[in-house]
């Protein structure tokens, strides 16, 4: 039987699914009705970043599993590299 990452996966051939991952730094800011979360993850200098309705329970020195996406976001007239997640969850 297939897990939910394993469908989401066969679907959506872009995305990629990381395991265990130790969370070095987690960032909430609210933007309206949004919180935006930043993420960085140990031994990867791009950004993890998603959205939610509510805060979350901070992640920093969490080991979890990830489903994201590359992307690039234009900051300041620079186009930087990002990845945005689109599942997260503790280990």
């Amino acid at each position: 039987m297939k897990t939910p990452v394993d469908k989401m996966l066969n679907q959506h051939q872009q995305l990629v699914h990381s395991e265990n991952v130790s969370v070095l730094s987690h960032v909430q800011r609210e933007k309206e009705d949004w919180v935006l979360h930043t993420v960085m993850i140990e031994d990867c200098d791009t950004p993890f970043k998603f959205k939610r309705r509510k805060k979350y329970k901070c992640l920093k020195g969490a080991r979890v599993n990830m489903t994201y996406y590359s992307a690039t976001e234009g900051i300041a007239g620079f186009e930087i590299d990002v990845f945005k997640v689109v599942r997260i969850k503790r280990s």
